[in-house]
């Protein structure tokens, strides 16, 4: 069974200066894509042991998601030392994952 994303939400700040590999995870409990790519989100950070995935709570009033513009749920943003090196929304598979994680690993 996947984690629940969590209600509290780190500081903006916190995000910018956490260093290494951050996974983001913009969604809710309730939404069906969230549901549906939970698996697949899941997998291909397990497969990148030195990532730090963070499941947040997003939607009105959320002020980290607004700070990094998420529009649609799911919306997976991967951080190296602070900075977004990869985005991506709504992943059916383990491979777009993948492929963000292998650019943050570069």
């Amino acid at each position: 069974m996947s984690t629940a994303y969590a209600t509290h939400q780190p500081e903006r700040a916190e995000i910018d200066s956490a260093p290494g590999i951050l996974v983001l995870d913009f969604g809710t409990d309730w939404c069906g894509y969230c549901r549906a790519a939970a698996p697949a989100i899941a997998q291909a950070v397990a497969g990148q042991p030195a990532a730090r995935h963070v499941k947040v709570e997003d939607g009105p009033g959320r002020p980290l998601g607004r700070s990094f513009r998420v529009k649609l749920w799911p919306t997976v943003v991967v951080l190296k030392d602070g900075q977004e090196v990869a985005r991506v929304v709504r992943p059916a598979d383990t491979g777009a994952v993948t492929e963000a994680l292998a650019q943050a690993a570069a």
